[in-house]
């Protein structure tokens, strides 16, 4: 199934590959297995959710050379590192760079199944969290430039009257501004702009009015 988190396996232990892959099927996990960081790379697709297991130490671009060349192409797998030659160096450097645990072979089944798991939630939140942030930034767009300065005065906690006497703006106006913010980001109260704006710490798109000059942006 498309929507399936998938579990991917790089290790050129072909052995290995397939006692993984079985692991994971028996607890109805899918899978899929690659002998290089390199073919991995070139099959991997960003869309489907998942996590990675993978070894250390591989021919070519090593399991951490990876985990730095996912961090440079700022993409974010949960990681679980699998290898019999992990040292405190390597361990580090793994964890740093975004693994979720390292388990040195020989490992329990019942370990690397439950980390799996673990680390199947744990992308399931961070792609939430993405589509939720993504969403919220698209309903920010939709704002004009005077539409993004009074919203950050009502998050703010300031009145209509006094975000009409800093802006020079009639009430009426401030109003209709304040309307139409609630209405393009589906807030139903300035309450729930705070939250919008704690969630995704928005600026909205304008420099700060205590460090430029508001009045310059058009109604």
């Amino acid at each position: 199934m498309p929507n399936e988190p998938m579990v991917w396996i790089v290790d050129d232990d072909e052995a290995l590959r397939t006692s993984l892959q079985r692991l994971l099927a028996s607890v109805e996990i899918s899978s899929e297995a690659y002998s290089s960081a390199d073919e991995f790379l070139h099959r991997y697709n960003a869309e489907r959710g998942g996590c990675l297991i993978l070894d250390i130490r591989m021919p070519g671009m090593s399991g951490l050379d990876l985990q730095d060349e996912l961090v440079r192409m700022n993409i974010d797998i949960p990681t679980i590192i699998i290898s019999g030659h992990a040292d405190v160096r390597a361990v580090v450097r793994a964890m740093r760079t975004g693994a979720v645990d390292v388990l040195e072979k020989p490992y329990h089944p019942q370990d690397l199944i439950d980390q799996v798991h673990a680390a199947l939630e744990r992308d399931a939140r961070l792609r939430a969290r993405q589509q939720k942030r993504e969403l919220n930034e698209a309903r920010l767009a939709r704002l004009t430039p005077r539409e993004k300065e009074v919203a950050r005065e009502l998050i703010a906690g300031l009145s209509v009257k006094e975000i009409a006497s800093k802006f020079g703006l009639s009430h009426k106006t401030v109003h209709v501004h304040r309307a139409r913010i609630l209405e393009k980001t589906r807030s139903r109260s300035p309450v729930d702009l705070v939250h919008l704006s704690l969630a995704d710490d928005a600026s909205f798109g304008v420099p700060d009015p205590a460090t430029a000059n508001s009045h310059a942006a058009p109604e």
